[in-house]
C-alpha cells in the first residue's frame, strides 16, 4: 500500500468515525429518550428492544447521507438512480445487521443475563455491541456498499488503493 493510499485510508477512518461519532449520538440521546419515557421496561414489555430499534433507525439515515457524502464520497456510485437505491439498499442491510449486533448485545445482557439497569443496557448497547458492529459495518460499506471496483460503477474520484493494495502484506 502507498503512502498517499495509507493516508487516504486513515482519512477515511477519520471521517468515519465522526460520522459514527454523530450517528451514535443521535442513537444514544433518542434511546435514552424513548427508553426512560414511553418504552420504559416497566411499562412496555421489550420497551429497551423497541427504542433501540427506532432509535439506531434514526441513526442509520443520518449516517447513510454522512457516508455518502463525505467518508466514501470518492468511491460512490454515480451512475444513475438504480444505482444510488441500490447502494441505499445495501448501506441498509450492513446497518440492519450491524444494529442486529447491538441489538444481540442488548437482548443478551438485558434479558439473559439479567442487568436491567439503564446503564446496564446503555454499555450493553452503545459499547459492546458498538464496536463490534463498527468493525463489521467499516468493512462491508468500504469493500462491498461504497466499492468503486464493481462492475458497472463511475467513480467520482479515483478509489484508495486497488484490492491487492489493501490486502497485500
Amino acid at each position: 500500500m502507498s503512502r498517499d493510499s495509507r493516508r487516504a485510508l486513515v482519512r477515511q477512518l477519520l471521517s468515519f468515525g465522526l460520522v459514527g461519532g454523530v450517528g451514535l449520538v443521535v442513537d444514544i440521546v433518542v434511546f435514552n429518550a424513548l427508553r426512560t419515557t414511553v418504552f420504559e421496561p416497566h411499562l412496555v414489555h421489550g420497551g429497551p428492544i423497541i427504542a433501540k430499534v427506532i432509535s439506531t433507525s434514526i441513526a442509520i439515515v443520518v449516517n447513510w447521507i454522512g457516508n455518502r457524502y463525505w467518508t466514501f464520497r470518492t468511491e460512490r456510485r454515480m451512475t444513475s438512480r438504480a444505482a444510488v437505491l441500490r447502494e441505499g439498499v445495501e448501506f441498509a442491510v450492513v446497518s440492519l445487521i450491524g444494529a442486529g449486533i447491538a441489538l444481540g448485545c442488548l437482548w443478551i445482557s438485558h434479558y439473559a443475563l439479567g442487568f436491567t439497569s439503564v446503564l446496564d443496557d446503555n454499555l450493553a448497547t452503545n459499547v459492546v455491541g458498538l464496536a463490534l458492529g463498527t468493525a463489521f459495518r467499516f468493512a462491508l460499506y468500504r469493500f462491498w456498499v461504497f466499492s468503486g471496483h464493481r462492475r458497472g460503477a463511475s467513480v467520482a474520484v479515483a478509489p484508495l488503493a486497488s484490492r491487492s493494495e489493501v490486502l497485500a502484506p
